[in-house]
């Protein structure tokens, strides 16, 4: 070892011979290894696609299947922005697929047999998701029952609630209206090659990527808290507005922007809005990552507790809508295994078992993995015995790189 010279007074510090700067290059592979969570879920999704598009013969990317993809995940998508809210916090939900079932059939019920109009009818359909959401959050928050016992008899008591209201029976027809929220389509403009109104809504919705993206690094540079190298910012932007235009013009070739994509796009703008940027979504993080320190620091645990379960009610109750309003038809057997994709949506996407960990575009991206799997191994004649082992592989191995990184991380 060697000391540097240093003015009187000042004690020489010692000198490792064998340190040395870092390269770019090194400094880049580094920082993408610490990335590599994030950036291991967009090539997983990336990787399938890909695989799924040769093996298909190029159906997979075709622009009617790519529209198939995105009405027929939708409720599994609604469904895990709530779910993800709830993993979040420390907790799990079972009954979100009976709940779909249930407020399916009351939906059924209500327009059809009490000739309500499809208006009203959703309105009410969602003020009962909520009342679902707030039985099972009172018992839970304030009773101190497990989440996992709570959802688990609602699973049963939902499932056999929407026996009861359909009398084992089926409902169909829905009106023209109502069945547009799962399978409808923007009106189209003009008989060129690209439908006008999902080109402009696909470049409006990169401009905004773009401005956001932009202002956040403003905003953390200005305090101090900018790491994010320039080259990788803008190498993520680039990737996600090549995204954003190619899912655009597939979509503008074909039938336009369904219904379901302006629903679900609501929903992720909100509540990414509300887990990064307000108060109540860090207590969820705040609560799931140590909940005697939130207690303590003065977070109302129980009522936010309670507010997660009845929004994920009332997203159930829309998931619900939206699937028998795809289907055009209300059966007490819908929803079966509806609850295990959103979970496994989320878990794929990020977000730590243990609670205190997770992103709704994580949760987003976990979802499409989920239906692209789907989709790809339904084109290619897969039975569901193989689908099954599969996802499930899929799912444990999303929860092992989760440990996996946990015990480096700890390291």
């Amino acid at each position: 070892m060697t000391t540097t010279k240093s003015p009187e007074g000042v004690k020489p510090q010692a000198i490792d011979p064998h340190e040395r700067p870092s390269s770019p290059v090194g400094g880049a592979i580094a920082y993408l290894t610490g990335q590599f969570r994030q950036i291991g879920l967009f090539l997983a999704l990336i990787v399938i696609v890909a695989f799924f598009q040769i093996t298909t013969g190029g159906i997979t990317l075709q622009p009617d299947n790519v529209s198939n993809i995105i009405i027929q995940n939708s409720y599994i998508l609604i469904l895990a922005v709530g779910m993800v809210m709830v993993i979040i916090a420390g907790h799990i939900d079972l009954s979100v697929g009976s709940v779909v079932a249930f407020v399916g059939a009351m939906a059924g019920v209500m327009i059809t047999r009490w000739d309500l109009p499809f208006g009203l009818a959703i309105v009410l359909c969602l003020v009962l998701g909520a009342l679902i959401g707030a039985w099972q959050g009172f018992w839970v928050a304030y009773f101190g029952i497990p989440a996992f016992i709570v959802t688990l008899a609602g699973l049963l008591i939902f499932r056999g609630a929407a026996f009861i209201a359909l009398g084992n029976q089926q409902i169909s027809p829905f009106p023209v209206g109502f069945r547009a929220i799962g399978s409808g389509f923007l009106p189209a403009f003009g008989d060129t090659g690209y439908e006008p109104l999902t080109m402009v809504l696909g470049l409006l919705t990169i401009a905004a990527l773009v401005a956001a993206g932009v202002r956040g690094r403003l905003t953390r540079a200005k305090y101090g808290l900018e790491e994010e190298p320039i080259w990788w910012f803008v190498l993520k932007l680039v990737f996600t507005a090549g995204l954003v235009l190619l899912v655009t013009l597939l979509l503008a070739s074909y039938n336009g922007t369904p219904v379901v994509l302006i629903i679900l796009g609501l929903l992720v703008v909100i509540y990414t809005a509300v887990m990064s940027r307000t108060v109540f979504g860090r207590h969820i993080y705040a609560i799931g990552g140590n909940l005697a320190a939130a207690t303590l620091s003065g977070v109302k645990t129980k009522r936010v507790t309670f507010l997660i379960f009845v929004n994920m009610g009332v997203l159930a109750a829309l998931a619900g809508m939206v699937f028998t309003a795809g289907l055009n038809l209300a059966s007490p057997s819908a929803g079966n295994g509806f609850e295990l994709d959103a979970i496994s949506a989320v878990f794929i996407g990020g977000a730590a078992v243990t609670g205190g960990i997770g992103t709704i575009p994580g949760a987003i991206v976990g979802g499409l993995i989920i239906g692209v799997l789907n989709n790809g191994m339904s084109i290619l004649g897969i039975g569901i015995e193989y689908q099954q082992l599969i996802k499930g592989l899929v799912l444990l191995g999303a929860v092992a790189f989760d440990f996996y990184n946990k015990r480096r991380g700890g390291r």
